[in-house]
């Protein structure tokens, strides 16, 4: 079974390549993902890693709180991602007559 792994902290000129490097000395890495900003394209400082259950928690143990580009490192197992409500519109509330 896969399981989803949060890596936050990651300095901004983290690599898929380095991060998937760093976890492949704990087992076969099955998907590196960085995060990035829809609007800037620029990182956001973390992203996720998928990877065997056996080799996940190995990873875990090993690489939570360790240094990458001078920056701590959490890595934990990542939480399902929460529902968000529609966004969108802005409807044109509050903006009445000024002039």
């Amino acid at each position: 079974m896969i399981k989803r792994i949060y890596v936050g902290n990651l300095p901004f000129s983290a690599t898929e390549q380095e991060v998937r490097d760093m976890f492949e000395a704990h087992g076969p890495v099955e998907s590196v993902d960085i995060i990035s900003d829809r609007e800037t394209g620029r990182p956001r400082g973390f992203g996720f890693v998928q990877m065997d259950d056996s080799a996940a928690g190995d990873a875990i143990a090993a690489l939570d709180g360790t240094s990458m580009g001078g920056r701590s490192l959490r890595v934990n197992e990542a939480r399902p991602r929460r529902e968000r409500g529609g966004g969108g519109g802005g409807g044109g509330r509050g903006r009445g007559n000024r002039y």
